[in-house]
């Protein structure tokens, strides 16, 4: 039987020298974080590997004591002092290469994780978020585990037995929350012109943020929609109540909404709690790309923070400043490409400060990370419309993305093209 803790105990588990995997998303075992903040001391020498997502963990971990370390695959705000200051080892990898990296990692020292409390059987729910925890379950050395009473027990999640467990820190808090707020009129407008690239019986990947929520909502006249992806989230529970998604088409795993974790507000969490239709996968199957390839109608759906005119998409820099991850993204959208009649959607507002500024732009500046390559890149939509890159000539898509910038900018983006191509040839 694992062995109840309290806070003050948790600081004592550590050594120089451990490696320490810590569970993300709505997992993230907050209260086993913060009881090592507490204690500086403990995290001397400590190297910390998590997947930490953007908008909803915010703990730095490398920032516990000067001689710790953090292994990262997003720079969020967070993160940031911390990175520029070179205790952030950033790795930026495609989902599935995490996943490929996390299997290759030896044994963790200690695995801090968060479950729902043991059931009839002694067994404990992994909850809302699957995460990478399975990689690293059968063989980290000591694992650790929040057990909050707050955690979901959904059907669908794997479960772990109790005695797996070495270190129990039981708890009763609320799961982390990111709600969309408020949907300016721009990116409503997004949301509809995506939303009529999307017909009846389509499987649907989608992340979290105010464009995908405003897709979503333009969605609810649809019939028979399909779900495999990162997240359920507010949105994707309102398509089921409005009977537009069942995923009754879906050419694998039928009748079921497929995803990593549940991503939102409370009331997600409460409505993914007891569904039967909902299964929690790790990511090395809800991002990996032969199983995606096997959906038919699959349309992958994500923003992007800029597309150049040939179609290359920064999704994670600003000014060469790193503030996120590629994350998913090309997992999907090349997921999408090898599906019988896929599809990959990159959706972002036309401009940016105010409209000051394009975001289709004649290239991408240095330092500008290529999150999408443009062989990857099918369908860019602005709120002026929906440029579809592929088999397109590099003059085709030129056009095509022009079409769909802020009309303003057209006669500086049809310059810069002139030039550009000219300098393509050699000239």
């Amino acid at each position: 039987m694992p062995k109840t803790i309290s806070p003050a105990d948790v600081p004592a588990l550590l050594q120089p020298g451990h490696t320490v995997f810590v569970q993300g998303a709505v997992g993230e075992p907050l209260a086993l974080g913060q009881a090592l903040a507490a204690d500086g001391e403990a995290s001397r020498g400590v190297h910390y590997v998590s997947c930490l997502v953007p908008g909803i963990n915010r703990t730095d971990f490398s920032a516990f004591h000067p001689d710790a370390r953090l292994t990262a695959f997003f720079v969020q705000a967070e993160l940031r002092e911390s990175f520029a200051a070179g205790k952030i080892r950033f790795l930026p990898l495609h989902y599935s290469g995490i996943c490929s990296y996390m299997k290759s990692l030896p044994a963790m020292d200690i695995l801090l994780m968060q479950v729902a409390p043991p059931d009839e059987n002694g067994m404990c729910s992994l909850g809302l978020s699957v995460d990478f925890v399975p990689m690293h379950l059968d063989k980290a050395k000591v694992v650790v585990a929040e057990v909050n009473a707050n955690m979901p027990s959904p059907p669908g999640s794997p479960k772990i037995p109790y005695d797996r467990l070495d270190y129990v820190l039981p708890t009763a808090r609320a799961l982390p929350e990111l709600p969309t707020g408020d949907l300016p009129a721009v990116i409503e407008t997004i949301g509809q012109k995506v939303a009529a690239l999307i017909g009846d019986g389509d499987c649907i990947q989608i992340g979290i943020g105010k464009v995908p929520a405003a897709i979503l909502g333009c969605l609810k006249d649809r019939r028979d929609l399909g779900l495999h992806g990162g997240m359920v989230t507010d949105e994707v529970a309102d398509l089921v109540d409005a009977g537009a998604l069942n995923c009754s088409q879906k050419s694998i795993d039928r009748n079921t909404l497929i995803c990593g974790a549940a991503m939102g507000t409370q009331r997600v969490f409460d409505w993914a709690a007891d569904r039967t239709d909902i299964q929690f996968r790790g990511a090395d199957y809800t991002h990996c790309v032969p199983v995606v390839a096997q959906i038919d109608n699959f349309v992958s759906i994500n923003s992007t923070l800029e597309v150049d005119l040939t179609g290359q998409a920064n999704s994670e820099t600003i000014n060469a400043r790193q503030i996120s991850g590629t994350g998913g993204l090309v997992d999907f959208v090349r997921g999408a490409r090898m599906a019988n009649n896929g599809r990959s959607v990159l959706a972002l507002s036309a401009t940016a400060a105010a409209g000051k500024i394009s975001r289709i732009v004649p290239t991408l500046q240095a330092g500008a990370a290529v999150s999408c390559p443009r062989a990857d890149t099918d369908y860019v939509v602005t709120e002026f419309g929906a440029a579809r890159m592929k088999d397109k000539s590099v003059d085709e898509r030129a056009e095509a993305l022009i079409a769909i910038a802020d009309p303003k900018f057209h006669g500086e983006l049809s310059e810069a093209w002139k030039e550009q191509r000219q300098r393509m040839g050699g000239r």
